[in-house]
């Protein structure tokens, strides 16, 4: 694997002083002529060399007829060439000790077999020469710091000019432009935007670990589509985490099949999106669903104090506004505020004696003759340490609506720095408001929003922030003596006696080779039994007859012995058994999954939620990362869709999640130990009542 490239040698891509332009032009629509185009109207002050072997002068300059004839040392070469030509341009780069090239030229590893090759060699310079390459198939990048536009796409900078500003890391440029084109059409600031296309040499992760030490950045908002290096992303997540940098990432996938596995439930269920999301998550990151939410998010993240808490005030001016609001929240998860009469004096004090404290607070149309009450209700909520952000979600109307509202609004601002947010959203998109008063909000750091359900699902991502425990709770290693002498799928009976000793729970049983020692075993733990037939390559032991229950008395064993032993065999005539394990019969209760896997990519995850038979149908799991606290791990089982049916449904005993929750961290542990253990499936899990414990029934593993 090539060395990631160091902070110095970013920067020559990012923040140059000298510029190479490999097939520029004076062609208006030329990539070449958009690259120069865009250095001169932004005033680049630094030293651009044009190279096109069939001119001699673009403008003004000079042009060099082929990279050879490049001076030594150049920063960064912008490759406005066809793909054709790319290979021998970036090797006379790396001869001219060339810091960086950007390579628009799309047709490489999307290509097929050939264009995999040469993008494989584009990696090999990259790494030989030590020269950093953004690309291919990008748009290159803009620096609005320095005013550096180093795109096609044609730009006009915008400094920060000392406002916090947000970075842009996008696979896809479209959408790296089209953000852009959103964030700076909301008066924000963008520090670097920086399109990665293929990632030859470079990925995402380089960028925003860049961007961490970045200081003009605050926020850095991301688009992927597949991480290539997930342990340095995550790492550079938890630095900026650490630094008090907040990712916003929206990654397509969440319609993509789960990756399949012919062992185990977990590696059907665990797909590669939800897993990416566990960890990402874990790390601090934010995710977006959408674009829109993602320009949201992040706006909410540059402009406002952060949400320290997630409970929200809404201040409204509609019943029926207040109703839509109570239904949206709940489908969210958004707590809102508990805000009445007897706990709220300030809010009470500010309303008019018929209109209650409610949260949403509806004002009425109040607030038309008494505008002070926006004033004075903004004031009481600012000063509510139990307001963790307010919404106002206000009916614009018409210029005249809006100038008796919006200057009260102002006028809470003015003289105030807000620790927490506070967003501005219009009920009516497309009213009236002037620009003049979005602008105003704006400049007193509140977002404006042509909705309030765009508030309401930024702020519900926010807050779920707020409340993660990010702290590293990751146990002690645990483990399996006799782990490394199997490899492939180990079968049940013998992963119940890796398992057994190191703590989780099983039923007492026996293993037996012949139908003799079966009856045998069933004598010694008494009656009833079930009997399970046991292979390697037996998987999923129901689907072929391989299990039967509550077997009475010895000829009740017999019999099942030989209709197993035929099932299997008519199931599939391949599988031969080793034999079959007997165990005691326990007391019924609910079905739950605990799996685990060490992904490639994005290491040890746990998966548990609602098993059995049917755990791939329903899916309602949850996956747990190693750090994760036993009290999280309660807490991530009690957002289970069925989540219900643990807390003591319709009279039913509250079931032992603690219990669940300290088999989990067991898990978690043994994965940590075990880099050879790919997969671990216990299913079913039976969980008890409080106090009472869980039984795993079946276990199989799976190591490499």
């Amino acid at each position: 694997m090539a060395p990631r490239p160091t902070r110095a040698m970013i920067d020559r891509l990012l923040r140059p002083r000298s510029v190479a332009v490999v097939g520029a032009s004076d062609k208006p629509g030329a990539l070449g002529a958009s690259v120069l185009g865009n250095l001169d109207r932004n005033g680049f002050a630094g030293a651009v060399y044009p190279i096109n072997p069939n001119r001699e002068t673009i403008g003004a300059r000079a042009c060099l007829p082929s990279v050879d004839d490049l001076p030594e040392g150049v920063d960064v070469a912008v490759l406005a060439i066809p793909q054709g030509a790319v290979l021998g341009a970036v090797r006379g780069l790396a001869a001219r000790k060339c810091g960086a090239a950007i390579v628009f030229a799309a047709g490489f590893a999307e290509g097929g077999a050939e264009g995999l090759a040469q993008q494989a060699e584009l990696a090999r310079i990259a790494a030989e020469s030590g020269m950093v390459i953004e690309g291919p198939n990008c748009l290159g990048l803009v620096n609005h710091v320095d005013g550096v536009p180093l795109t096609f796409v044609e730009t006009e900078c915008a400094a920060p000019a000392g406002r916090r500003a947000i970075g842009v890391v996008s696979q896809s440029g479209a959408m790296a432009a089209v953000l852009c084109t959103t964030l700076l059409a909301r008066d924000l600031a963008v520090s670097y935007s920086v399109s990665t296309g293929n990632e030859a040499a470079t990925g995402v992760e380089d960028y925003v670990d860049w961007l961490v030490d970045e200081p003009e950045t605050r926020v850095i908002a991301m688009i992927v589509e597949q991480f290539r290096k997930p342990a340095a992303f995550l790492a550079a997540a938890k630095r900026a985490r650490a630094v008090g940098k907040t990712i916003v990432l929206l990654h397509p996938g969440t319609s993509s099949a789960a990756r399949e596995s012919a062992a185990t439930h977990t590696g059907a269920m665990a797909g590669d999106h939800k897993l990416m999301r566990a960890k990402v998550e874990r790390a601090g990151v934010v995710l977006a669903e959408t674009l829109e939410e993602l320009g949201d998010i992040a706006e909410i993240l540059v402009r406002c104090a952060p949400l320290a808490r997630p409970e929200l005030a809404v201040l409204g001016e509609s019943g029926a506004f207040k109703a839509l609001t109570l239904d949206l929240a709940e489908q969210l998860g958004l707590p809102l505020a508990d805000l009445d009469d007897a706990n709220a004096p300030a809010l009470r004090a500010a309303l008019p004696p018929f209109v209650p404290v409610s949260n949403p607070l509806d004002i009425t149309a109040q607030g038309l003759s008494q505008p002070q009450i926006y004033t004075d209700c903004l004031a009481a909520l600012f000063n509510d340490d139990r307001v963790g952000g307010v919404v106002c979600g206000i009916i614009q109307g018409d210029p005249v609506t809006s100038g008796i509202k919006v200057p009260a609004i102002l006028a809470a601002l003015d003289g105030r720095t807000l620790d927490k947010p506070m967003v501005f959203a219009g009920l009516d998109e497309g009213a009236g408001i002037p620009a003049g008063y979005i602008a105003a909000l704006r400049a007193r750091d509140v977002p404006w929003f042509p909705s309030t359900e765009r508030a309401f699902r930024a702020l519900a991502r926010l807050g779920a922030l707020a409340t993660r425990d990010l702290a590293d709770h990751a146990p002690a290693p645990l483990p399996v003596p006799g782990l490394a002498d199997g490899h492939g799928v180990i079968p049940e009976y013998r992963a119940k006696a890796l398992l057994g000793p190191l703590g989780v729970p099983f039923p007492a049983g026996r293993f037996a080779a012949t139908v003799d020692e079966a009856v045998a075993a069933a004598e010694a733990l008494g009656y009833p039994v079930a009997m399970k037939a046991q292979a390697a390559a037996l998987s999923h032991k129901s689907d072929a007859g391989g299990v039967a229950l509550a077997l009475a008395d010895a000829a009740a064993v017999r019999a099942a012995w030989t209709a197993m032993f035929a099932s299997v065999a008519a199931y599939d005539p391949a599988i031969r058994l080793d034999g079959v394990l007997v165990e005691t019969m326990g007391k019924r209760g609910i079905e739950m999954i605990v799996g685990a896997r060490n992904d490639p990519e994005w290491g040890p995850v746990v998966l548990a939620g609602f098993g059995g038979v049917t755990a791939e149908i329903l899916a309602d799991v949850r996956l747990i990362t190693p750090d994760m606290s036993e009290q999280a791990i309660a807490a991530e089982l009690m957002r289970l869709k069925s989540a219900a049916l643990l807390a003591g449904y319709r009279g039913s005993p509250r079931l032992d999640v603690a219990a669940l929750a300290r088999l989990v961290r067991t898990v978690v542990s043994i994965l940590c130990a075990e880099s050879s253990l790919i997969e671990l499936d216990l299913n079913p899990v039976i969980l008890h009542p409080e106090g009472e414990g869980v039984v795993a029934l079946d276990a199989l593993i799976l190591t490499g």
